[in-house]
Order: structure tokens, then sequence, then C-alpha cells
């Protein structure tokens, strides 16, 4: 069943990741409730399986022993259209989660009414929680904003970008060469999905900002790859550093 968008008053969302093997492995539930000058958020998220692994496994992961992250608190009311938007236009299925995991949703109207669906638009689902999530963990100090810097030298001139996602806000800041302005939030989320797509080789990264002629992007992690050389496609039949090129180029 699905409820009236104006009517909603809360809506809580379930996430297991399925198959994927622990240390990765997790759960999350996310509750928002709507109504105030905020969103009115809780999120417990658990990593699970992972009594059968060392800590050593763990942390060469990435990880730590503790990673479970509980959160209640205030996510500012810019986020409450794009999330009914996804609700409303949402189709739905009364199956139940499968073992390869998956988001399922309880939503709640201001008359009582309760349904439990699960999305058929899985992946869109997953996409705006993990954005959510980020978002949480702005608010809490868990991490800072997003920051991409994007370098290119030409033989006479220099060009420096420096793009702040703000998820709290939904807001993008873009600092060329001291001149800053905001960005479209949805194209630039477009672009940041073609930056993680390529291999990335560290051995051939800079810490240093480089003086050579070329373009250059640094992730956010202190490291300078040389697009082309030391950003490559891992998938021949998609140029993503042709489009990684191109979106800061656009937005410079």
């Amino acid at each position: 069943m699905h409820l009236k968008t104006e009517d909603l008053i809360r809506l809580e969302i379930d996430f297991d990741s399925g198959l994927i093997p622990p240390p990765y492995s997790h759960t999350f539930k996310l509750k928002i409730g709507f109504g105030k000058n905020f969103l009115d958020t809780t999120l417990d998220l658990m990593y699970t399986d992972r009594e059968e692994l060392t800590a050593e496994e763990i942390f060469d992961e990435g990880f730590t022993e503790d990673d479970d992250f509980h959160f209640h608190g205030e996510v500012p009311k810019v986020w409450e259209e794009p999330l009914k938007s996804l609700y409303s236009k949402s189709k739905w299925s009364n199956n139940k989660v499968t073992e390869d995991g998956g988001i399922r949703v309880l939503a709640k109207d201001r008359h009582g009414k309760i349904s439990r669906t699960v999305p058929l638009n899985q992946q869109e689902w997953q996409l705006f929680t993990q954005d959510y999530i980020q978002a949480i963990y702005e608010s809490s100090k868990k991490e800072r904003p997003l920051q991409i810097q994007y370098l290119i030298r030409e033989k006479d001139r220099e060009t420096h970008i420096q793009l702040t996602m703000k998820f709290l806000l939904r807001k993008v800041e873009v600092n060329t060469n001291g001149k800053i302005q905001e960005a479209d939030w949805e194209a630039t989320k477009e672009l940041l999905s073609f930056v993680f797509l390529p291999d990335y080789d560290y051995e051939k990264a800079k810490e240093q900002k480089p003086k050579n002629q070329g373009q250059f992007i640094e992730c956010g992690d202190g490291y300078w790859h040389e697009m082309g050389k030391g950003v490559i496609n891992i998938d021949d039949s998609f140029d993503a550093v042709a489009k990684i090129k191109a979106g800061f180029q656009k937005i410079s």
C-alpha cells in the first residue's frame, strides 16, 4: 500500500547488505520523522558476522574493531522534499528482502495507517540513504565535508578547482582560483560517480601539488593523480576519465 506523500509523518528504512562478506557486511535502520523544522533522525548502523575474523584481518581492510554507529539528532529540512519525492515515485513489492539483501521501508501517516513494503528501485534508495548517512556523519562531526581538488596546468595558465560537497546542506561549493560559487547538487553528484570509477595508481601519485603540465586530481587523501597516467579506465567500453575531465572543465 502506497500512503499519500502529503500525509506522511514517519519513514523507517531498514537495510541489510546480504551476501557481502565481513568486515564489510552490515545492517542499518533509519528512523525519520517529519512535521518539524528539521527531520528528527535516528540511525543505528551495525557491522555483522565478524566473529571469525581476527583484529588484524579487520584492520587490513581499513576498519576497526568497533565501527558500529548510533545517532539521534536533527537533519536539515532540505532533505525532506527529495526523500518524499523518492517515496512518491517508487513502485513497491510486498515480497520480503532476499538473501541478497536490500532495503525495506515502513511508512506511517497522520491517520495512523502503516505500510511495510520493499521498493523495486533498490539502487535509488540505497544511493539516497548513503548520501543521507553522509549528512549524518557531517552533523555528528564523524566526518568532514568531502573535498576534491582538480588542477589544470597549461603552458601559460593554471586553473585550480576545489570542490566541497556539503551533504548536510545538500550544497556544492566550487572554489576556482579563489572565486567561490555554488554548483548544481545533482549534476555534481553525477560527476562524483565518475570520479570513483577508474583505477588510481598510487605508485605514480604525488603528495605535492604538481608543477608540470597536465590535468590532476586529488580525492581528499592528499595524493595527486595525473589523469590518463595515474587515473586509468577499468572498463574499455566507458571512458570515465574523459567524463571527469569534461565535468571539471564545465564547473570551472
